[in-house]
C-alpha cells in the first residue's frame, strides 16, 4: 500500500509538473510582453509637437511617435520596456529639446494603438528593424542613438549589430532571458525559452560605443547583468551605476539625467 501511495504521489507531481511548465511555455508571451492596448481613438497630449505614424509589418500595424526639434543635432531611437505604451513612455520631453535631440518611438504589437500580437522572438527584432528602416534614412547625416530600456535593450542591441548606430545605450540590460528564466523559474527547462533574447551574444557584434546605464537598488534584473555584459563589448565602454535607484524609477534620478546627457554624442 504503501508503494502504491508513494508512486501515485510521484506521478501526481510529475503531472502537475508537466501542466505548470506547460502553462509557462504556452504563456510566455504574455509573461514577457503583457501588452497594454489603447482604444484605435485615443488622442495623445503632449507638451511638445510630435507626428504619429501608422506604419505595417507583416500581419499587424505598429503605432509610433515622432517628436522633432527645429534644428535637431540627431536622434534618439527608443526602445521601451515590456510595461505600459506610449502613454507611459514619453516621458521627460524637454530632456530632448535642452539635448536637441529628436525622439522615435514605437509601441511593440498589441502595446497601444499597435494591432498584432507578438508570437515570438524573430517578429520583434524584424518589426524593430522595419521601424529602422523608416526612421534612419531621415538622419542620414547626423547621430542616431539607439537606446533600449529592460527588454527593450535586447532589441536595441540586436539592431545595433546590424545597423552600427553612433551610440547604443543600454538601460537596465539583461544578459539573455534565459539567464533570467533561471533565476525567476530554476525549475523550468531553458530550451523551452521560446524568447531568448541572448545579448550576451549580440553584443560581441557590435562596433559602436556602448553605454550601460543600471540601478545599484535594481532587483529585478540586477547590476550583475551590465557588469558581465560590459566584458563582451568590442569597444571600450562605460557602465554608470546609478546610487539608490531601482528596475522602474531609475530615470527619474538626476544622475541618471545627467549620465544620459553627458553619453550623447
Amino acid at each position: 500500500m504503501l508503494k502504491n501511495s508513494f508512486l501515485l504521489i510521484t506521478a501526481f507531481l510529475a503531472l502537475a509538473y508537466i501542466i505548470s511548465v506547460a502553462l509557462l511555455y504556452f504563456s510566455q508571451n504574455r509573461l514577457i510582453f503583457p501588452a497594454e492596448p489603447l482604444p484605435q481613438n485615443h488622442q495623445f497630449k503632449f507638451d511638445a509637437p510630435f507626428t504619429e505614424i501608422n506604419f505595417p509589418v507583416e500581419g499587424a500595424i505598429i503605432n509610433a511617435l515622432h517628436f522633432k526639434q527645429k534644428d535637431p543635432k540627431g536622434l534618439i531611437f527608443f526602445l521601451h520596456g515590456n510595461a505600459g505604451n506610449l502613454v507611459d513612455w514619453v516621458t521627460d520631453l524637454e530632456f530632448y529639446q535642452r539635448a536637441n535631440y529628436d525622439l522615435f518611438i514605437f509601441d511593440y504589437r498589441g502595446y497601444g494603438k499597435s494591432t498584432g500580437k507578438l508570437v515570438d522572438q524573430a517578429e520583434a527584432i524584424k518589426d524593430t528593424q522595419t521601424a529602422w528602416d523608416l526612421i534612419a534614412p531621415q538622419y542620414s547625416n547626423k547621430p542616431i542613438v539607439i537606446y533600449g530600456r529592460s527588454i527593450g535593450s535586447a532589441l536595441a542591441t540586436q539592431l545595433a549589430q546590424n545597423v552600427k548606430p553612433e551610440l547604443l545605450v543600454l538601460v537596465s540590460p539583461f544578459n539573455s532571458l534565459i539567464d533570467m528564466a533561471k533565476t525567476k523559474y530554476p525549475f523550468v527547462p531553458t530550451w523551452l525559452v521560446r524568447f531568448p533574447f541572448e545579448t550576451n551574444k549580440a553584443i560581441k557584434n557590435v562596433s559602436s560605443p556602448v553605454v550601460l546605464i543600471h540601478g545599484d537598488k535594481d532587483d529585478f534584473i540586477t547590476i550583475e547583468h551590465s557588469k558581465r555584459l560590459q566584458k563582451l563589448t568590442q569597444k571600450p565602454s562605460q557602465l554608470i551605476t546609478i546610487s539608490g535607484a531601482g528596475h522602474s524609477d531609475i530615470h527619474q534620478f538626476d544622475e541618471y539625467v545627467k549620465a544620459l546627457t553627458n553619453a550623447l554624442p
